[in-house]
């Protein structure tokens, strides 16, 4: 994960009564509020509200702001309607992802969400490809904050500034390695609120809070892979089922297309993103960054592990893309069950 460069403090709702601090990519907010596998259930029932005022916020403002967005990312953003949220990459002149962009406009500006301490090195590219076109760029992570909530809870008293939906329902012009239905990030939809800093308490209101924990725990067993876990300097979209929701396969040239297509007609992206059910019959579990094995030979590396309030120990995993689908896999002595997610 890309280090912050401007720390913001810590959250305001660090205060909340149980509130335990997250860290790593996660530090300045809430990991728990006492009982994660409660503040799960909370999520599934639309009733709960998670802290993500560590995200970074962007804003694009200017009548350009859509097409230019458009010519330089992964999505079709052209005709973005207001309020119509959208998901998109930054890739590298090789294909490589840079960055994952969460999108929405509000009819005058384009909002932008990313993860912690990647909105600085995103600003500073959008200015370096501004030419003559008219578009104004801002980092407004010290003003604007983040609240996530599942995408069936009533939003906060009082309209938010604008909405994103980072797991957005399949659209067409998109494909899936994986299945194309029964996918459970059908079911398990999110959205973010973008609300005003200093509004973020009562943004919240007498909602409950969960932390990071349980919306991490939802986030694997919706099968979404997220940058920085697992992403690494050479991930291509393929390789972790962005295909399925931040590409659109028919639109104009971008920066990273050629890789983009090249490895959809050729079907084989190098590795491929795994959901994993791991042995919890033991008292330790592996962490994020083990290897996974089989048969002694390493052929992956876990990227996050989480226990779910109902299935118990999980993960997703980035594998060698010919490792045998139905293998058992093991890292640091805790097997691992496969779940398909891209196809080899």
């Amino acid at each position: 994960m890309t280090d912050t460069t401007t720390a913001l403090p810590s959250s305001p709702l660090l205060g909340r009564p149980g509130a335990v601090a997250g860290d790593g990519a996660d530090a300045g907010v809430a990991a728990h509020y006492g009982d994660p596998n409660r503040e799960q259930r909370l999520l599934e029932e639309g009733l709960a509200v998670v802290d993500l005022s560590h995200r970074g916020v962007v804003r694009v403002s200017g009548a350009d702001r859509l097409t230019w967005l458009h010519s330089m990312t992964s999505q079709h953003l052209s005709a973005l309607a207001p309020r119509q949220s959208a998901e998109s990459l930054v890739l590298s002149p090789k294909g490589h992802v840079e960055h994952a962009l969460h999108v929405v406009d509000d009819g005058e500006s384009t909002w932008i969400t990313v993860e912690p301490g990647t909105a600085p090195a995103l600003v500073s590219w959008l200015e370096s490809m501004r030419f003559m076109l008219r578009v104004e760029v801002s980092d407004l992570t010290e003003a604007y904050a983040v609240l996530g909530e599942p995408i069936s809870a009533a939003s906060a008293e009082g309209e938010p500034l604008a909405w994103v939906d980072p797991w957005p329902a399949l659209v067409g012009d998109t494909a899936a390695y994986g299945p194309e239905t029964g996918h459970p990030g059908e079911s398990r939809r999110w959205r973010e609120l973008i609300v005003a800093r200093a509004d973020l308490e009562s943004a919240v209101g007498d909602r409950p809070l969960a932390g990071t924990w349980a919306a991490e725990a939802l986030r694997v067993a919706a099968w979404r892979p997220r940058l920085g876990f697992e992403t690494d300097h050479r991930t291509i979209a393929h390789e972790v089922d962005w295909l399925r929701t931040a590409v659109h396969l028919h639109k104009g040239c971008y920066r990273g297309q050629e890789t983009i297509a090249r490895v959809h007609n050729l079907g084989r992206p190098p590795r491929r993103i795994v959901f994993l059910h791991l042995d919890g019959s033991g008292h330790l579990l592996p962490v994020a960054g083990s290897a996974l094995t089989l048969d002694g030979r390493e052929v992956g590396r876990l990227t996050t592990v989480a226990r779910h309030h109902v299935d118990g120990p999980i993960a997703l995993a980035v594998i060698k893309r010919n490792t045998p689908v139905d293998a058992v896999l093991v890292s640091e002595g805790v097997a691992g069950a496969q779940t398909v997610v891209v196809t080899p």
